[in-house]
């Protein structure tokens, strides 16, 4: 029952530590929370589509990829104050809107509200979140079944990590604090509270978290020294435009998320490869009292060069497909070898990219210097 009570205290606190986190993002942080950030004018709630009234659709002319048109439908809300009311509007279908209904689909309705009545309507988008909350099921599922005990404790140091970064950083950053400052603090809690629940507090989570704030430091300052050489501020970034407007309504500042997105992007690599080396080095050092230091340095960097390779690939291929449309239209853009090595976009992607990729590298010889040390000290 003790050992019960002790392996249940780290996830109670870590439980109560995400219901105190989104407690003080909604009462101390101004729009930090949800229903603050909602347009009041504007309000989506579920519907389900009684019947097509009439349609008019056909292939795009240019790819005949989409299918485009208009549809007139007749639609119940299932939810909010306007629950079991019926409305008849038009579904304007394009390639960039491409949600085709028929009777009995689900889907969300933007209403378009004055004085608590209902102006339009239009499809927002289907409606989705079963089919997500079955796949959140199964992966929860299937953590807990293959790694018992610790993919519990997994899945709580991903809820606390998810808690972290919607109601802490973001709205620190909306609050006008350095993006890099607020993604610094949860790059902390996330890896204590991560590893603390992996591996216990002791001297082998001690060296992955060490490893670990190091590597992703030193990646973001990677950053900062080349981005500034390059004259890249991060206002250069993908939806910059959007986040202006943000900007004009917040304190946010926009130059620092660059480096932002580096710290939080590495994290999880960075750990994985940190974590992996210490418990290789403190298995080895349980398993022969014999090894040396230089043994025990060599064995370490043995495991740290074969996860290099997978490693850096992975945070490379993650930033490449998360930009893959933007590497589609300036692959095929009719432009000269000069000027696409020069474009902001390719250079604030490659510069997450290396700079990521080097933290993972550098994690290698901390971690397994640190582990050497406290195998060492441990005899």
């Amino acid at each position: 029952m003790k050992k019960w009570s002790k392996e249940l205290l780290p996830i109670a606190l870590v439980l109560i530590s995400c219901g105190f986190i989104i407690w003080i993002s909604g009462f101390i942080f101004e729009g930090g929370y949800l229903p603050n950030r909602l347009n009041r004018d504007v309000q989506y709630y579920s519907a389900t589509v009684l019947e097509v009234q009439d349609e008019d659709l056909g292939p795009d002319n240019y790819t005949g990829e989409f299918t485009v048109g208009v549809q007139e439908i007749r639609v119940k809300l299932d939810d909010g104050p306007y629950k079991g009311e019926e409305y008849t509007f038009k579904n304007h279908i394009s390639r960039l809107y491409n949600t085709i209904v028929k009777k009995d689909t689900n889907i969300i309705v933007g209403t378009y509200l004055d004085d608590g009545e209902i102006l339009d309507l239009t499809v927002s988008s289907y409606k989705r979140n079963h089919v997500l909350g079955l796949l959140s099921v199964i992966f929860c599922a299937l953590v807990a079944w293959v790694g018992k005990f610790k993919g519990l404790k997994s899945l709580v140091s991903l809820l606390f990590t998810g808690v972290c970064v919607i109601f802490l950083m973001l709205p620190l950053m909306l609050g006008g604090m350095h993006p890099v400052l607020a993604a610094i603090i949860i790059v902390f809690l996330s890896t204590f509270v991560t590893l603390w629940l992996v591996a216990g507090l002791n001297k082998k989570s001690i060296t992955a978290i060490i490893g670990t704030l190091s590597g992703v430091l030193i990646a973001t300052l990677i950053a900062y020294i080349f981005s500034d050489l390059a004259h890249l501020s991060g206002g250069t970034m993908q939806d910059t435009e959007a986040l202006l407007y943000v900007s004009e309504t917040s304190k946010l500042q926009i130059k620092g998320l660059l480096l932002a997105g580096i710290l939080i992007a590495s994290l999880g690599a960075v750990m994985d490869v940190a974590m992996s080396i210490s418990s290789s080095m403190f298995e080895l050092a349980s398993v022969s009292s014999k090894l040396t230091t230089r043994e025990l340095i060599r064995s370490g960097m043995n495991v740290g060069t074969d996860m290099i390779g997978t490693m850096t690939n992975t945070l490379i291929l993650a930033l490449a497909g998360g930009s893959l449309s933007t590497v589609i239209l300036i692959y095929s853009a009719t432009i000269s070898e000069l000027q696409l090595v020069n474009l902001d976009v390719l250079g604030t992607e490659l510069i997450q990219g290396i700079a990521g990729s080097i933290g993972i590298v550098i994690t290698v010889p901390i971690t397994v210097l640190i582990g050497a040390y406290m195998c060492i000290k441990k005899k």
